[in-house]
């Protein structure tokens, strides 16, 4: 077993880990960083679509273009990376943090480390998570599993596609084997509305003609060997009109039903999980409950962009920082979700500086008002040109701004709720 120290250890080395590792660097700390895969760049390396890094470098790139920004930022400091590497478990020693890893050159690798900061991205639910009947033929993935054999290892996985889900990896998968020579007959999505982005439905099922089956859900995968057709159900007052299902002939299925932060790892500390995001309690310093380790990125709750990843990690490798300097502020305002909003992160934050909210509305809705409250007092009203579920909200709350009764109620009761309406 190998012994070592740093003052920081990453776990992951994708979008997030990258940029939390880098900003770590870049204070002057030391970093070790541990990705599982035998090269950095996360899910973003078989993105070979456009559209990343309009926020974060100002220009359009594909995923590997922006993946190589940060591997050549990683390449040119003195982080320490290892490729091929499992981390196995987590521990706290008095006011010392412990990670062990592993892989085939080195064996077991023990670091003892002052922050840790969890950047494990997320991964996909699949059929058994949605608990689709039928038989078990072959030709069923999930979305972002045919892209990687598309995009990286040449592989066409079927002819004829039905995608369940509207998330954005399987909207652009429509869009990938419609260029491939595919047929995609369909996308079938749960909910009245659709889960991906605008520009997603528009440019990859819109510009194709792919028609897209609003309330509706695959209510059987049919085929022996290899899938044959679906049957496909509408649903009337959110329950199966089976008296109107149809068949659909296909030879492949692809599940794009939604993404889980990779929280095992975490799990090995006993920190707890919000059930609303699958990622762990943070405060606006983007720490957990266990001081010392941060959490930031899709592990911790699903962008909807990579820039918005690299954002939240650089602000957490700074936090990060922080911790080790010892300047950690405390965060004692509860932040809360109220009406038509899934969740708020952060968990808390402070009265000394700006925070900044994300949340996920629950309604689609034009002209909407974002409302912060404490106890039932309005203390900030925001209009909102658009609102739904599947665009993230964004919201920097400075409590320095606020006026002296409410900055008093705040004070008073310590808590914050945030509603949509």
């Amino acid at each position: 077993m190998r012994y070592e120290t740093y003052d920081a250890v990453v776990i992951g080395g994708g979008a997030a880990g990258m940029a939390a590792a880098v900003t770590l660097s870049k204070r002057g700390k030391s970093v070790i960083m541990f990705e599982r895969e035998p090269q950095l760049g996360g899910i973003l390396l078989q993105c070979i679509h456009n559209g990343f890094g309009l926020q974060e470098f100002k220009e359009e790139l594909t995923g590997p273009e922006y993946a190589e920004r940060f591997t050549q930022q990683v390449a040119s400091s003195p982080i320490t990376v290892k490729l091929n590497t499992t981390v196995l478990e987590l521990q706290q020693k008095d006011d010392k943090k412990v990670v062990i890893a592993c892989n085939s050159k080195e064996g077991i690798l023990e670091i003892e480390t002052k922050a840790i900061v969890l950047a494990m991205g997320c991964r996909e639910r699949n059929r058994g998570n949605i608990n689709t009947p039928g038989t078990r033929p072959s030709g069923v993935f999930t979305a972002g599993l045919a892209q990687r054999l598309v995009n990286i290892d040449g592989y066409i996985p079927g002819k004829e596609v039905v995608i369940v889900g509207s998330g954005d990896i399987g909207l652009i998968m429509a869009r990938r084997m419609t260029w491939v020579g595919a047929k995609v007959k369909a996308v079938i999505e749960i909910q009245p509305n659709p889960a991906g982005l605008t520009r997603n439905i528009v440019q990859c099922l819109n510009d194709y003609n792919i028609p897209l089956y609003l309330s509706h859900i695959v209510s059987e995968i049919r085929g022996k060997d290899r899938v044959e057709s679906v049957c496909v159900t509408p649903l009337e007052d959110g329950r199966p009109n089976e008296d109107k299902s149809f068949a659909i002939a296909c030879d492949t299925v692809l599940y794009s039903v939604g993404l889980v932060p990779d929280n095992e790892i975490t799990r090995s500390i006993n920190l707890n999980l919000n059930p609303e995001t699958g990622g762990a309690w943070v405060d606006a310093n983007l720490m957990t409950k266990i001081p010392g380790i941060f959490s930031c990125g899709n592990v911790l709750h699903v962008h909807d962009l990579v820039d918005y990843v690299s954002e939240e990690a650089m602000r957490c490798g700074n936090f990060a920082a922080d911790y080790i300097e010892g300047k950690t502020l405390q965060c004692p305002i509860q932040l809360k979700a109220g009406g038509n909003v899934k969740y708020v992160l952060p968990n808390a934050m402070n009265l000394e500086e700006p925070s900044k909210m994300y949340l996920r509305p629950l309604i689609v809705k034009n002209s909407a008002t974002l409302e912060v409250r404490c106890n039932n007092t309005v203390v900030k009203s925001i209009k909102l040109r658009h609102v739904q579920p599947s665009e993230m909200i964004s919201y920097t709350f400075d409590p320095q701004k606020l006026g002296a009764e409410e900055l008093l109620e705040l004070n008073t009761h310590n808590s914050l709720e945030i509603s949509v309406s």
